[in-house]
C-alpha cells in the first residue's frame, strides 16, 4: 500500500509523552496507513525513549516501537494537526491556553469515540462540525495516567487505549 503525504495528522498528546500518547500513537500507525499519527506531550522532556512500563504494556497487545523518543507539542505540530486527541481534560485546557487557534480542533479521545461521525467528508471539516472550541470539558473525559504506578496499572492503560483507537480509527 502507498502511503499519501495528503493523509490526514492527528497529534495523539498526554502530558509527557511518555505513555498514554505513546501507546496510540503506536497502535494507530500499526492498524493504519491512512493516518499519520504524531504523539507529543505538554509538558515533556524532549528525546527520552519509551519507558520500560510502557514498553511492556505494548508488548502485552503484540505492539512494539524501539524508534520512539518523548516529543514536547510545538507550534508546527499544531499548525500540521487536522486533530488533537488528548488523553485528559487538563491537555486539552493546555491546548486551549497556549494554542488557542488549534482549539477548534482539540478533544478528549472519549469526546471523540463519542461524538466524531464517520463518513466521506475529509477529517477536518468533521471535527469542525463538533465546534469543540466552544465544547466543555468534563473531568470524567480521562484515560487515567499510569505514570509512576505498577506495571498493572500500564497494561490496563494500554487496554483502555486500544478499545478507545478500535473505536477511534473507523472515524478518522
Amino acid at each position: 500500500m502507498s502511503v499519501s503525504d495528503n493523509r490526514p495528522v492527528v497529534v495523539m498528546l498526554c502530558t509527557g509523552n511518555a505513555a498514554r500518547s505513546v501507546m496510540a500513537t503506536v497502535i494507530g500507525r500499526d492498524r493504519t496507513d491512512e493516518v499519520r499519527f504524531v504523539g507529543a506531550g505538554t509538558h515533556s522532556i524532549e528525546g527520552l525513549p519509551m519507558s520500560g512500563r510502557t514498553r511492556r504494556a505494548l508488548d502485552t497487545l503484540g505492539l512494539a516501537d524501539g524508534t520512539h523518543r518523548s516529543h514536547q507539542l510545538t507550534a508546527a505540530d499544531v499548525h500540521d494537526a487536522d486533530l488533537i486527541v488528548a488523553f485528559s481534560p487538563e491537555h486539552v485546557d493546555y491546548v486551549r491556553r497556549i494554542h488557542s487557534e488549534a482549539a477548534a480542533r482539540t478533544a478528549t479521545i472519549k469526546r471523540l469515540v463519542a461524538e466524531l461521525k464517520p463518513g466521506p467528508a475529509p477529517l477536518a471539516q468533521r471535527v469542525a462540525a463538533l465546534n469543540l472550541a466552544e465544547a466543555k470539558v468534563p473531568r470524567d473525559e480521562e484515560v487515567v495516567d499510569p505514570g509512576g504506578g505498577e506495571d498493572s496499572e500500564f497494561v490496563a492503560c494500554a487496554q483502555e487505549i486500544d478499545t478507545l483507537m478500535d473505536q477511534l480509527l473507523p472515524l478518522l
